[in-house]
């Protein structure tokens, strides 16, 4: 895999969140983008279990169990500004056994589904984030094959992301900052997802501004 970046894309104005998907999907076809299947990424939250707390007031720890559809043998485990844990697929299985230690989260499953596009040497990854029933957002993942070191690259990546997001535009990932000259992996991309549905979580239904 390359370098990655994922980003939320706002809704556009007057549009629902599928009618700005095939809007941003229908740019990419343009710009000469080819289907190449679909991706799923999902993640399910954890906190630790009261009996495990000490003293009174005391905060207990998230995990985010996730799974990318990329890494079809991989498990994801990742703390709130800790590791992540790169596991296989058992490690479903193993926190249900570790039930008296974490315990899911009432109603948190939340995940993106889309289609994947190859342009050149970058893919990208336009999915529509849903809990429950209920569409919440919009994720762009893109990523450049040839480069595993987001500092030679990045500039790459910008101008590829203004010729379709415009103004919308994200800045560099957060995690780019801790690794900017390092070999940049899989838990780097889980890691901008974790950190793209707690931000979908977190908002309040207000209005946002609309694509121009």
């Amino acid at each position: 895999m390359g370098v990655t970046c994922v980003s939320q894309m706002p809704v556009a104005e007057g549009k629902s969140v599928q009618q700005t998907v095939e809007l941003l999907t229908r740019k990419l076809e343009v710009l000469g983008a080819e289907k190449q299947g679909t991706f799923c990424v999902d993640c399910e939250t954890y906190h630790t279990a009261a009996s495990t707390l000490g003293s009174q007031g005391q905060t207990g720890k998230l995990m985010y169990v996730m799974h990318n559809s990329e890494y079809p043998l991989s498990c994801f485990a990742l703390f709130e500004n800790g590791p992540c844990l790169i596991a296989d697929t058992n490690f479903d299985v193993l926190m249900v056994k570790l039930k008296g230690f974490f315990q899911s989260a009432k109603a948190s499953k939340i995940e993106t589904r889309g289609t994947r596009y190859q342009y050149c040497d970058f893919l990208v990854k336009v999915g529509t984030v849903t809990m429950g029933p209920s569409a919440r957002g919009i994720s762009v993942e893109v990523e450049y094959g040839p480069c595993v070191v987001a500092s030679d690259c990045w500039s790459l990546l910008l101008e590829f992301l203004q010729s379709f997001l415009g103004s919308h535009t994200p800045g560099a990932p957060a995690v780019f900052g801790n690794r900017h000259d390092v070999v940049y992996g899989p838990a780097d991309t889980m890691v901008q997802y974790m950190e793209l549905f707690n931000k979908i979580r977190k908002q309040q239904q207000v209005p946002v501004a609309g694509i121009r």
